[in-house]
């Protein structure tokens, strides 16, 4: 496991094969940072399916309101829902869709990002300055590259637990 700097700002995501160790952002996009951690420390992310996966591309979690897997799962709905808390503005940076980095997930309106977010599996320069990018994996990439692909996949994978590094 990557050594942690900052285990205020830094997120323990547990996967089927191990621990994926993000080091957040707050300097470049503060308001995302705060969101993932409000989400992470009340359980919300824990369970939660990965629910779009595109080889070569990114894998997409995070939707509380329809990928939990244990409560009230919708595999066809899961990508659509966000939290009960508003929308949060874009915070676009220099800071590129390198592979392992975190982006928010939004709709057309850049303002539109809630709870979903992505993890890079490569560099994905296209997305620069059109997405936040909130977050780097510093340990555990080869966990996220076993995440099971498909649109939705037939059996998703998901994040078992999410923890702010302070509180585990």
């Amino acid at each position: 496991m990557a050594e942690i700097k900052d285990p205020e700002n830094t997120i323990l995501m547990e996967l089927k094969g191990g621990t994926v160790t993000i080091e957040l952002l707050p300097d470049v996009a503060p308001k995302h940072v705060e969101r993932m951690k409000e989400l992470a420390r009340s359980g919300q992310y824990d369970n939660v399916a990965f629910h779009r996966v595109i080889d070569g591309f990114m894998a997409q979690t995070g939707d509380v309101q329809h990928g939990n897997m244990e409560e009230g799962f919708n595999l066809r709905m899961a990508g659509t829902g966000g939290s009960d808390m508003d929308n949060v503005p874009a915070e676009f940076s220099k800071i590129p869709h390198a592979r392992g980095s975190i982006g928010a997930a939004r709709s057309q309106n850049p303002d539109s990002a809630n709870s979903q977010f992505f993890i890079n599996f490569k560099d994905n320069d296209f997305l620069n300055g059109q997405y936040t990018v909130y977050g780097q994996v510093t340990s555990g990439m080869e966990h996220v590259d076993a995440i099971t692909r498909g649109e939705p996949p037939a059996e998703p994978d998901r994040m078992i637990s999410v923890k702010v590094a302070a509180d585990a």
